[in-house]
């Protein structure tokens, strides 16, 4: 937790995707929180955008919601410009939107479709779209948000930092999940190069992977004692994630005290990853 008047990011703006619940919702209230003025990016027809927004504002800080769909270059283009247009500047982003698979809804866990996944859901059996529906959200969509804020970055001129939200499973493949653990295997590999392409503009751009973490996302684990208790088992420090520790290693690498890091990957997993 971020000590009482901590102010980080005092007088930056910063551009959350995905910031509607979860782990985006979070990083967006503790980037107010210490400072940053907040855009926070989610789906039009998301009424969890504006509680988002409400906390913040309460509790004094700057927000405002932008409705968009991250697979569409022109909503990025238009959520970033929006930023610019509100606060007058653009300088940190973390693109957290993303989606389990295709038929995932954000907030709802189908008991129907986690069977689906586990037996009919290998790639053999896949309709294509449902293939190029988590691509274009988790993969396209993280490039183009990239893209639309270091755009604004570079006209700027002083640099930023972006951080991507990945996964742990762009380490363990996951049968049945193939187009999932191939899209933030591809975050992974985008990150750097995007990485390299910015570094002479002075803009970082790091990924953290997370483990298993307690979010709506988390295949309906809150949902099932006994697979929860099975991936506690798993994770060395006995525990699922929470959205604040994915938030807090988010806000490290878009901060000041990670200046000379660009182009890594940070996994808050609980140890998963130590082999």
């Amino acid at each position: 937790m971020a000590e009482a008047g901590f102010a980080r990011f005092q007088g930056n703006v910063a551009l959350v995707t995905g910031g509607a619940s979860g782990m985006g919702a979070e990083a967006s209230i503790r980037l107010a929180r210490e400072g940053a003025a907040v855009a926070v990016v989610g789906l039009p027809d998301d009424p969890r955008g504006a509680d988002v927004v409400r906390q913040i504002t309460d509790d004094g800080g700057q927000a405002i919601y932008v409705g968009a769909d991250v697979s569409s270059e022109a909503d990025c283009d238009a959520a970033a410009q929006a930023t610019v247009d509100e606060f007058g500047r653009l300088d940190l982003c973390i693109a957290a939107a993303g989606i389990l698979h295709a038929r995932y809804v954000s907030g709802e866990v189908s008991e129907e479709d986690l069977a689906a996944d586990r037996t009919a859901g290998h790639i053999i059996n896949k309709p294509v779209e449902f293939w190029e529906k988590v691509l274009a959200v988790n993969l396209t969509g993280v490039m183009l948000t990239n893209r639309a804020v270091a755009r604004r970055m570079i006209d700027q001129g002083d640099g930023g930092a972006i951080v991507n939200i990945s996964s742990g499973a762009a380490k363990i493949p996951m049968p049945g999940s193939a187009e999932y653990s191939v899209s933030k295997t591809g975050v992974w590999m985008l990150t750097r190069c995007i990485a390299l392409e910015l570094a002479p503009h002075n803009i970082r751009v790091n990924t953290v992977a997370p483990g298993v973490i307690d979010t709506p996302m988390a295949m309906g684990l809150s949902q099932d004692e006994e697979r929860r208790a099975a991936f506690e088992r798993f994770v060395p420090l006995g525990r699922l994630g929470e959205a604040e520790d994915i938030a807090e290693a988010s806000l490290f690498l878009l901060s000041d005290h990670a200046s000379y890091i660009t182009g890594q990957i940070l996994h808050p997993d609980g140890g998963i990853f130590t082999g």
